[in-house]
């Protein structure tokens, strides 16, 4: 089926009181293991690739852009593409023509007043060109050091930086961390109620894979509409890789150990979409 408008998948997990799913791609085997996860749960998806992922491959997004919605338009679910964690303007300015519904932006690293300026920037190009825009403001754990842990996203500074950008989404932090191996993440779940009674656009929870099934659940039932997962399906890569070879060490054809790994990460993607859907 067509790629669906991430703004479609979000807006109708947010009146069903559930959330969307958001993975991130890195190979072809983590699209298509995204779409067969997301078919094996019975629900939408949305495929994410971040400019790091980019950086990965070059610089170049048109390849592993058109492969993913390749993936997804052969899906027998909906999916939608979102190119994630931006920091360069000329990257975002490239989302238009490669199939993009969303793109989040992320100026968080700036001074207040240049994070709501850039954004507001972005904000208004990406909606002239009907892109659905995410961005964050506070600070998300981990990402280099960059960010604090224990950093908390204030309700009302969050309400008056959507109103000042217009953006469509909020990425919060709540006490999730990028890049976790362990699912140890204990969320303030009173701040994600308050923050879904201030905020009048879609919450996104980023680290997500740090995150105990439980405090999933309760997360999405607090508000958070967006759940993005990367790690966890990295983890799921390399460690069917790791198996597979060991397993024989004579082994030289990828694809065995690729097959695996697309198996193990399409199961992740079941499991935590099902954590998330309820």
């Amino acid at each position: 089926m067509p790629l669906v408008p991430t703004a479609e998948l979000v807006r109708s997990a947010r009146l069903g009181g559930q959330a969307v799913g958001a993975f991130n791609v890195i190979t072809l085997e983590h699209a298509e293991a995204v779409a067969e996860g997301a078919e094996a749960a019975g629900s939408p998806v949305i495929c994410q690739i971040s400019e790091n992922a980019v950086r990965f491959r070059g610089g170049r997004l048109e390849p592993i852009a058109r492969a993913t919605a390749a993936v997804a338009e052969a899906a027998g679910v909906p999916v939608a593409l979102h190119l994630d964690h931006v920091t360069d303007e000329a990257l975002l300015h490239r989302a238009a023509g490669c199939g993009f519904g969303s793109v989040m932006f992320d100026a968080s690293a700036l001074p207040h007043a240049a994070n709501v300026a850039a954004t507001r920037a972005a904000a208004d190009w990406a909606h002239a060109r009907n892109l659905w825009l995410e961005a964050e403001l506070g600070e998300i754990g981990g990402k280099d050091g960059v960010h604090a842990p224990g950093a908390r996203t204030d309700p009302d500074q969050a309400r008056e930086f959507v109103a000042a950008t217009e953006v469509d989404a909020l990425a919060v932090a709540v006490g999730s961390s990028h890049a976790m191996t362990t699912r140890t993440a204990r969320l303030d779940h009173e701040l994600i109620r308050r923050l879904a009674k201030t905020v009048p656009v879609a919450l996104v929870l980023h680290g997500s894979t740090g995150v105990p099934d439980t405090e999933l659940r309760r997360a999405v039932a607090g508000g958070m509409v967006k759940i993005n997962i990367g790690t966890a399906l990295n983890v799921a890569f390399t460690g069917a890789v790791r198996q597979t070879l060991a397993a024989d060490a004579a082994t030289v054809d990828p694809r065995l150990a690729l097959k695996a790994a697309r198996q193990a990460m399409a199961g992740a993607v079941t499991h935590a979409l099902r954590v998330i859907r309820g």
